[in-house]
């Protein structure tokens, strides 16, 4: 599939390029980057060119991992603010199919809902007949990566629990929170599932 840009009045979804490898490196070198994701630590200017020019260009190629630069709203190649990717995990064409939504944020970019907004617009793609056409779309995240989970939530999508030594990171297992959207389910939080950290002594 041929990359292809996103965007409402929030955010701009535009595929990375080499002029942003050098935001990419940046940004990858942050301890919270670093903490949740499989980025490589110490992460180098070498493994954004990789990004971009592999990882990036292979995934729209074979139509299996289709990742795009989140940016400010009416920018194709403005700032990178973070980076947002829908995978196709099962299925095959015509069936029903399979995917998984992951993002990062820049450090100068948190905290003002431009993540959710980027999610909001991947997701909806992801499950549109229109779009990629996905029966389920699955988030997970570390367990402690509240931010993270505070955006699946906020999208809608329905806690399954916690699966341990589930993620791998870097050559170690990880316990991971796990929750799927499906194509017919409302969009934004319908159940009470937990999104803030909890407090320290809270309900002793």
């Amino acid at each position: 599939m041929e990359p292809f840009v996103l965007r409402d009045a929030h955010v701009t979804l535009s595929v990375p390029t080499l002029a942003d490898v050098d935001q990419v490196a940046e940004a990858c070198t942050d301890p919270e980057i670093a903490a949740w994701t499989v980025v490589p630590s110490p992460y180098t200017r070498q493994d954004a060119e990789g990004f971009v020019t592999q990882m990036v260009a292979d995934g729209w190629g074979r139509d299996t991992m289709y990742t795009w630069a989140v940016r400010p709203a009416g920018q194709i190649d403005g700032p990178v603010l973070g980076m947002m990717g829908v995978g196709v995990t099962a299925g095959a064409p015509g069936a029903d199919r399979a995917g998984e939504i992951g993002y990062w944020t820049a450090p100068d970019a948190r905290g003002r809902g431009i993540t959710t907004a980027a999610a909001r617009l991947a997701a909806d793609w992801a499950l549109s007949p229109d779009g990629l056409g996905l029966t389920r779309l699955q988030w997970q995240a570390y367990v402690g990566n509240w931010p993270s989970r505070r955006v699946a939530w906020r999208l809608g999508f329905r806690s399954e629990g916690t699966l341990r030594r589930y993620g791998m990171q870097r050559g170690v297992l990880r316990d991971s929170w796990m929750a799927s959207l499906l194509a017919d389910d409302p969009r934004g939080p319908s159940e009470p599932w937990p999104a803030e950290a909890p407090v320290p002594g809270a309900g002793r």
